[in-house]
């Protein structure tokens, strides 16, 4: 929660839903994201807004790059996360204060999630990722002809639909290059920006620390 949260007892806020990668889990963003470091500095310089964060396990079971795994994920955030985020804490509960991120595996999710329910995310931050070229051609493909389908509905309903890589030494950068290729052949709006270190910590926090203060405007 922001500082004055407990304070401002008739305020509420939006949410941001922040997804860790592959091999970790809820204390991903926590720890080696100084996620609370980076959002208390930004919202006491007035350059982010005051909002919740909150940091799901993303491990759902099954594999994390199979349409059946992205599938529960979808199900889980909108079906359980959300609901009892909504229910527990003050929280905005419409698209306009609601947005979705992720780092790598988080990344996909925040992919297939998010851009399928642009109804639910107005904003979506896709950090070192992209779908796996030959791994992921199927998932891909139907992806793309959904956001083909419902271009003008994904271009109107997303304020930010923001994409970034730890250059190009980052493992995922050739896969999201060619993602970001198809998305400016069907005319998705995008943002693109890359920060030097691969993929890594550093370059994930900083995502953050920019991405954040996108939000909410």
């Amino acid at each position: 929660t922001p500082p004055g949260y407990d304070a401002n007892t008739d305020e509420k806020y939006p949410v941001l839903y922040i997804l860790h990668g592959g091999g970790e889990d809820e204390t991903g963003w926590a720890n080696q994201g100084k996620t609370d470091l980076i959002l208390d500095n930004l919202i006491a310089a007035q350059k982010a807004k005051p909002m919740l964060i909150v940091m799901p396990d993303a491990n759902v079971g099954g594999s994390a790059f199979a349409e059946s795994g992205l599938k529960i994920f979808e199900s889980e955030l909108k079906e359980v996360i959300i609901p009892l985020v909504e229910k527990t804490y003050r929280i905005k509960a419409d698209a306009s204060n609601r947005a979705l991120a992720g780092l790598s595996m988080g990344g996909m999710h925040t992919l297939y999630t998010g851009v399928r329910n642009t109804d639910d995310f107005a904003y979506l931050g896709v950090f070192s990722s992209g779908w796996i070229v030959g791994r992921q051609n199927e998932v891909a493909d139907a992806q793309y002809e959904f956001m083909k389908n419902n271009r003008e509905k994904i271009n109107t309903n997303l304020k930010q639909f923001w994409i970034s890589m730890g250059g190009k030494e980052d493992i995922a950068y050739n896969n999201c290059q060619i993602m970001m290729d198809k998305l400016k052949n069907i005319k998705i709006k995008y943002t693109y920006q890359e920060y030097p270190g691969g993929h890594t910590w550093p370059v994930w926090r900083n995502n953050l620390y920019q991405f954040s203060a996108l939000l909410f405007k």
